[in-house]
């Protein structure tokens, strides 16, 4: 559980350092264009919605993390989100080991 605490509070640092991108339509865009390189889906997220990142995530070779809420990201950010990027490369893989430690417990 302090995992969780630890991607979390890392997502609240990338929101404070201005390197998250949010909103379906600029999130594409940026993922299409590269720009993404680690996306968090809301568990409770629509199911079209949830299908169309994961395949444009995968298409583009973005990890992708569905392990939370829209409310536990949205308190993490501090803001109503469902799906947040992750446009810093070096947080991204930060992220991505913080993760990899969690399903390794």
């Amino acid at each position: 559980m302090e995992n969780d605490q630890a991607v979390l509070n890392f997502l609240g640092l990338a929101k404070r350092a201005n390197k998250i991108v949010s909103g379906e339509n600029n999130l594409l865009a940026e993922i299409r264009g590269g720009k993404i390189h680690f996306l968090f889906i809301a568990t409770d997220t629509g199911a079209s919605t949830t299908k169309k990142f994961v395949d444009k995530s995968n298409y583009y070779h973005v990890p992708v993390n569905t392990m939370y809420t829209k409310e536990v990201l949205s308190q993490a950010i501090g803001m109503q989100r469902t799906i947040i990027g992750i446009a810093d490369a070096g947080m991204a893989k930060k992220i991505i080991q913080l993760t990899n430690k969690k399903k390794g417990e």
